[in-house]
Order: C-alpha cells, then sequence, then structure tokens
C-alpha cells in the first residue's frame, strides 16, 4: 500500500510511523512545509489514558515522552487573592518541539520519508497516485475545502479573543488566573511542560478585550511568524503579579478567535481527515496534540484490520472515533462557554467558584472531586456539610427538604381529563420516594386544551375532587409537597380547531389553528384563574403554569410561532404582553404562602428563535409579574427543531438565567445520576434539578442517592413500612471478605504533587524559535495557596 500524510505535526508524523511499524512493507510518505526544527506553540498536555494507548502502541515512543515528561496533579484556581488548589487530577506535559523531535526519530527508524519544506501535491493528485491519502493540514485544512461538498464541515468561529503564550516562569500545577479589572474579566489557562517553561493562553471576551485597548494593535498586519509585541507587554503589565517578574515569550503570538470545527464526515473515497483538519475541541479542555495522536492510533488500526479494503477501515476508524470526539467536543463546548460567561460567575465566593470552573465541562463532578481531593471539596462544602441535594429550599413560601424536584410526566391515564388510580399511585410513590417537590402534569385548564385525550383536567368539579383525594393521600403519607402544572395546549390541542397566537400549524400535517382574539384571551384568563382556585382548594402545595413547549402561551413567547401585528406580537414585550397577564391574574387568586411556578421553553432549538437575551427577559418579567421560581427546559416549540441532546444539556440555560436575574431555576434534561444534581447545586448552576425519567426507572431514585451517599437526615425520610429496606439488598459475592496478598502494602499516591524544575531557569537559553520581549516586569508578591496538604516532587 502506498501511503500520504499531509502535514507533518504530530498527528501526521505518528499516524506514518504506527502504518509503517505495522506494515513494514508499506510505502509511507509525509509531505511537511516547515522545516522539521521549525515549531509553532508551546507544551502539549496527555491524560493517563492517552498515554497507556501510546505506550501499547509503540513503547518506544512512549519511552522517549516519558523520559522528557513534567507531570503533576494539582490545579490551582487563582481568584480575587486566594489560590486554591485541588489535587488528585494527573497531568504529563512535554513541549511540542520535543514531541515532533520524537516523532521524527521514529518515523527515520521506520523509514518513513518525510519531506521537509515541501509543499504537499493537492489532494486530487495524491489521490490518485496513492491508495491512502491522510490529510493532517491543521483547522484550515485545503484537503477538506477542495471536497467540502463530501464532508460538510460546520466552522464555529467563536467571538472571544484568545494569545497563546509561553513563559519563562515555571508553574508547579495546571493554574487558571482570574483577573477582574475595570475592562472585564482576563483569564489565564497556564501549566508547565519542561524545567524551564510553562504554557501560558491569555483570553477574554471581545468586549474586555476591546477596553482593555488591545484592538489596536490587533489589526495591524504582521509578517509571517512575527508577534504582537505591544499585546504581550501589555498583558505584562497586567498580569505582572502572577509573574513572578518572569517574561512572556511569543512565538508567532498573536489575538485568535478559537473555531470549533465539526464534519458530516471524515472521509472521501480514499481520502481521510485526522486531526484538527476533521475536529477540534477548546483548548481548555484539552490538547489538539491528545486528539490527534488517539486518532492517528485508531486509524493504523483499522487500516491493520482491513488491509486490503481502505473504504471498510476508514468506515471503521470513524465509527470508532467519532463518538469519542464527540464526547470530547460536547464537554470542550461547555467549558469554552463556560469561559465566555465567566462574568456571571465572578460574584461567587471563591470555594464556589474554583468547585464552578473545576466541573464546567460535565465531566470532573462532585463525586469525581471527593475522590481526588476530598479535603477540596470538604472545604467547598462547609456551609452544610451534607450532600447537596439533601438541603433545604425555600420557594416563595414554600420550603422544601431537599432539591429534587419529579417534574410532570405525561401519563395520559385519564377520563374526560378526571385523574384516576393511576394517578395516585404514580404520585405517591414518587412522593414517598423522597423527592422534594412533586409535580402532577400536564394538567389541562379546559376541555378544548388538552394536548392528549388522556391528559388529566382541572376545569369541572368533578376533576377537582379527584385531585383532592389525591392529594389528600399523598400528603397523608408524606411530607413532601405537591405541584401541578396547568396548560393550555394551543396549536398542539388533540381535539377542536386549535387556538394559537398565530395561524401556523405545528408540522405540514397539522390543522390551521386559529389566531386568538382578545375575547379567546379573556377566557383563557379566566380558566387558567378558575383552575388555580380549584388547585388550591385540592389541596396542592405549588402551581406551576406551562409557558413552554409549544402550548398556548409558549406560542406567544417565540418568534417563530408569534407572527402577529398586534400589541401582542412584533418584539419580545408585546411577546410576552398576554402571559404576563394570564400569569399577573392566578398570582392575585394564588396564595403567597404556596410556590409559583413558570416552566418556559429558554431555546426553541431553530433559527431565529427565541435568543438567549430573550430568555432573561422572559424570565426576569415573569419574576417581576410574581414567579416565585423559574422551571427552565427548551425546545417542543417548532417541529423543525435540532436539539443538541446530552447528559444534563438543558442545564446551561437555568445556569444563564438564575446568575443573569438572581431568579431560582429548576435544571431539566437529562439529569439523572445525584452526582449531577450534587455538581449543579454545589456549582450555583440552578437551586432545584427536575429527575424526570431516571425516577419513572426507579420511583425510590431519590431515597437510593441518599442510601448511597450514606446520608440518613431529614430531607430524605423512608416510610416506616419500608424502613426495613433502607440498606442495599446483599448480592452474590458481596459477603466475601477478601485476603490479603500483598506483603509489603504499596504506599497512597499523594493527592497533591507539584512539578518543580530540575535546573535554575536563569541558566538555560531562549530557544531560536522563541522571541523575547524587551519590556520587564518587576517581581510581586505570591498569592497565599490554600492547600490541605502537598507533595512538592517531581
Amino acid at each position: 500500500m502506498r501511503v500520504a500524510v499531509i502535514g507533518g505535526g504530530p498527528g501526521g508524523l505518528y499516524s506514518a510511523a504506527l502504518a509503517k511499524q505495522l506494515s513494514p512493507d508499506w510505502e509511507v510518505t509525509v509531505w511537511e512545509r516547515n522545516a522539521p526544527d521549525d515549531t509553532f506553540g508551546f507544551g502539549v498536555v496527555f491524560s493517563d489514558e492517552t498515554l497507556d494507548g501510546i505506550a501499547t502502541a509503540d513503547p518506544e515512543i512512549h519511552a522517549a515522552m516519558s523520559a522528557e515528561f513534567a507531570r503533576w496533579s494539582d490545579i490551582d484556581v487563582r481568584y480575587r487573592g486566594r489560590t486554591l488548589t485541588s489535587g488528585g487530577h494527573g497531568f504529563a506535559a512535554l513541549g511540542r518541539r520535543n514531541l515532533l523531535r520524537i516523532l521524527q526519530d521514529r518515523c527515520a527508524a521506520l523509514a518513513v520519508d518525510v519531506r521537509y519544506r515541501t509543499q504537499a501535491p493537492q489532494a486530487e493528485r495524491l489521490a490518485a497516485e496513492y491508495d491512502l491519502v491522510v490529510a493532517c493540514d491543521g483547522v484550515r485544512s485545503a484537503t477538506r475545502a477542495a471536497y467540502a461538498d463530501t464532508f460538510g464541515p460546520d466552522l464555529d468561529e467563536r467571538s472571544g479573543r484568545y494569545m497563546w503564550l509561553g513563559t519563562d516562569k515555571v508553574f508547579e500545577a495546571f493554574t487558571f488566573v482570574v483577573e477582574e479589572r475595570d475592562f472585564g474579566t482576563l483569564q489565564v489557562h497556564a501549566y508547565p511542560y519542561d524545567d524551564t517553561r510553562s504554557t501560558f493562553i491569555v483570553e477574554l471576551d471581545e468586549d474586555a478585550w476591546r477596553r482593555a485597548g488591545f484592538a489596536e494593535s490587533a489589526d495591524r498586519a504582521y509578517p509571517p511568524g512575527s508577534s504582537d509585541e505591544e499585546s504581550i507587554r501589555r498583558c505584562e503589565e497586567i498580569l505582572a503579579g502572577h509573574l513572578d517578574g518572569h517574561r512572556l515569550l511569543p512565538n508567532n503570538s498573536k489575538w485568535l478567535r478559537f473555531t470549533t470545527v465539526r464534519n458530516r464526515t471524515w472521509r472521501h473515497e480514499n481520502v481521510v481527515l485526522l486531526g484538527d483538519a476533521a475536529h477540534t475541541a477548546h483548548f481548555s479542555i484539552g490538547s489538539g496534540t491528545k486528539l490527534a495522536m488517539e486518532d492517528a492510533l485508531a486509524l493504523a488500526a483499522c487500516l491493520h484490520e482491513h488491509p486490503d479494503d481502505v473504504p471498510a477501515a476508514l468506515a471503521a476508524y470513524e465509527d470508532e472515533r467519532r463518538p469519542v470526539v464527540e464526547s470530547t467536543q460536547r464537554a470542550a463546548q461547555a467549558s469554552l462557554e463556560w469561559f465566555e460567561n465567566i462574568d456571571r460567575y465572578t460574584g461567587q465566593d471563591p470555594h464556589q467558584f474554583a468547585f464552578n470552573l473545576l466541573t464546567r465541562s460535565r465531566r470532573v463532578t462532585y463525586d469525581n472531586l471527593r475522590v481526588r481531593d476530598e479535603a477540596f471539596t470538604t472545604a467547598v462544602n462547609t456551609t452544610a456539610p451534607v450532600p447537596p441535594m439533601f438541603r433545604p429550599f425555600r420557594i416563595g413560601g414554600l420550603r422544601l427538604r431537599n432539591r429534587v424536584v419529579v417534574p410532570p410526566t405525561a401519563l395520559a391515564t385519564a377520563r374526560d381529563g378526571v385523574p384516576g388510580d393511576f394517578d395516585l399511585v404514580h404520585l405517591s410513590t414518587q412522593a414517598l420516594g423522597g423527592a422534594g417537590l412533586v409535580i402532577a402534569g400536564m394538567t389541562a385548564v379546559g376541555a378544548d386544551a388538552r394536548p392528549d385525550p388522556g391528559c388529566p383536567g382541572l376545569w369541572n368539579d368533578e376533576q377537582e375532587a379527584a385531585w383532592r383525594r389525591i392529594a389528600g393521600f399523598v400528603h397523608g403519607q408524606s411530607d413532601a409537597c405537591l405541584g401541578i402544572q396547568l396548560t393550555h395546549a394551543g396549536r398542539r390541542a388533540a381535539a377542536g380547531p386549535p387556538l394559537a397566537a398565530s395561524a401556523l400549524p405545528w408540522d405540514e400535517q397539522g390543522p390551521v389553528p386559529r389566531e386568538a382574539t382578545r375575547a379567546d384571551m379573556d377566557v383563557v384568563v379566566r380558566d387558567f384563574v378558575r383552575a388555580a382556585e380549584r388547585a388550591d382548594r385540592a389541596g396542592f402545595d405549588a402551581l406551576e403554569l406551562q409557558y413552554g413547549h409549544g402550548h398556548l402561551l409558549s406560542g406567544f413567547l417565540s418568534p417563530l410561532t408569534n407572527r402577529r401585528t398586534d400589541e401582542y406580537g412584533g418584539e419580545l414585550a408585546g411577546r410576552l404582553r398576554f402571559p404576563l397577564e394570564v400569569l399577573r391574574a392566578v398570582r392575585e387568586s394564588w396564595p403567597s404562602g404556596k410556590a409559583l411556578l413558570v416552566r418556559i421553553s429558554a431555546a426553541d432549538w431553530a433559527e431565529g428563535g427565541l435568543s438567549e437575551d430573550d430568555a432573561v427577559g422572559v424570565a426576569r418579567a415573569l419574576a417581576e409579574a410574581g414567579a416565585d421560581a423559574i422551571d427552565v427546559s427548551t425546545g417542543e416549540v417548532v417541529a423543525h427543531e435540532r436539539p443538541r441532546f446530552g447528559r444534563s444539556y438543558q442545564t446551561p440555560y437555568a445556569d444563564l438565567i438564575r446568575n443573569a436575574t438572581g431568579v431560582p431555576t429548576i435544571a431539566v434534561g437529562a439529569i439523572s445520576t445525584y452526582d449531577d444534581v450534587n455538581s449543579i447545586i454545589l456549582a450555583g448552576r440552578a437551586d432545584l434539578c427536575g429527575v424526570g425519567r431516571a425516577q419513572l426507572h426507579d420511583p425510590l431514585w431519590t431515597l437510593h442517592a441518599a442510601a448511597a451517599q450514606g446520608y440518613r437526615g431529614p430531607a430524605a425520610p423512608w416510610a416506616p413500612s419500608w424502613r426495613a429496606g433502607s440498606g442495599r439488598p446483599p448480592a452474590a459475592r458481596t459477603d466475601r471478605v477478601p485476603p490479603r496478598l500483598e506483603l509489603l502494602r504499596r504506599p497512597a499516591s499523594p493527592v497533591h504533587q507539584r512539578w518543580l524544575p530540575r535546573v535554575a531557569t536563569a541558566t538555560v537559553p531562549t530557544p531560536a524559535s522563541v522571541q523575547t520581549p524587551a519590556a520587564s516586569v518587576p517581581t510581586p508578591a505570591s498569592a497565599p495557596t490554600e492547600v490541605a496538604t502537598a507533595s512538592r516532587a517531581r
């Protein structure tokens, strides 16, 4: 087989070396336009998982890399004059120059033909002459552009600015610096990579970047390879307190915007994309080099497993790698957005802020941090030394025993809108299962307002009596709070000509609704008020109004479904007018000692839909009109939505609204573990968590979560009749006691490991490729470090 590799970066060289190692008779050629000793960038970081793969795939490369590694386990968060340290993470880094040298040497030993200072021929020509073309030509891949119709690239360029620098200050840990200045918030991502240098990435949002005065120098034209020296000197001045008199070292360093690269597919006939050409992940979550080398390993393995069928090999490669990459990109997107919106959190207490930062991607969680560094998690949790999910919370005049909410579930078992025994069993079981608040739903305010014929209602005496029976039973068996969601389905109604904000059908097959008149609106207001009064008489503790999911009031809020030209349409204030009328009328009739919630769809997941600013505006207006909390969902507003599903994927919207408005929020959306609930609450992303499908899977989910965490307090009481089952029952071999099989006990790994250089920084000359700025800064006092114990060892 003849293999052409475009690009001699780490991904290209490693893929060439592995292919040649597995198949020595293959002809492998690499084109690299730069000289072998040219490099851009500073250090690269690897996870233990990736290093294990490298060790198995090529022990020689792993051994050479290991000899160069800087290793440490701590993360330092420098915020508001304090340094908080979390240990037990595990990092290994080395200089990009050294990594390239190792890979270059390995390719030479394996007789890979690497052509330096040589521009690769066009991909089309290579594809005709070679059996396989591996395109490792970076974020601005010419290969990807040449076959754009096939690859289907999606390039998401963000608005924030960052600059990749180095420094001759050797940091002892992965260090996040957060500086609040008059121009805004500036953050630094820094980590050591050898005895003399650290990577140092400076990042700001666009507005802060402009206010800080960086725009003028950034707009100048710079020759290839040169750096924005003026901005670098300005960064040294701002960050002098963290550099301790050391320099910032540029290397082709200019202000950039991060681009997330995604592609519909990574392969076209015998051409395949690898590394940044195929995908990118924000630098705050990991190394693009790490992903590229993992790609290379998977590609080489698949080629070896399908030696006579290149298309099958490439399909296997993409099938294997795409789920891994997409998972990383989801975490990276969450991290990217966290740093883009860092001003939401800069008012937090330092410990909560540090916890929030460390758990920003949702990959690191409360439980995960407890395992890594229990002292750090304990320090964050000092205000109430119980799992965060079991802290009480007050919504309006209602006190909840814990932070778990069972959201409304469409059971579709009612007859003529009358809830029956199934509703009673479902709600009472969920209440006995330990949740702080259980919400019945969705409950229609009128016969023509039901989204489903089996939907319960609350518009007549028979329904009210049935609900009173259910509420009485639940309250007789449990001290959980019971709520009910009221809705008018609007254009999603199951019967009659549907009513909507505008005459737009749900989909092409759906009926065209009639646009609500003022008379219709008056009836809707009346129906909501009467249903709320019935809910109060029936004994419910909380009331939730459904303003999301494409139902009637949601239809007024979204610009995709409200095309009215009267005072109830147009800009957000007009679209809010009628939903606010309903809320104010219900607020007047609903007792102040009970909770009034509103559920919204904070995003439509469709172009032209509700913006983040709109969502914040909606939530703020609802709170001013009397809502005690916002239940923050998304989507189901239009049939052509394209949501990005994933674990706790809707939490960022609850986070946005809570931290932008101060209004209590309920986070929902694929939250299924107590670890995620604890993380969300402790980080301050939401005040309550709606756990839906997990509670359907296990109605005693909250009690089981308490048992798993060893919590036996009043926030998770077992019913007396069930108390015997409060412990986990024995299973096969759980009673086995393992024997001691070690003569000498292995010492436990220290939680805190710092990186300390072996030689003094001042004795090491600056590499030729690194340009040293002329400016110097005075040595400042170091910030205090708060850490329980520290092992200051290599």
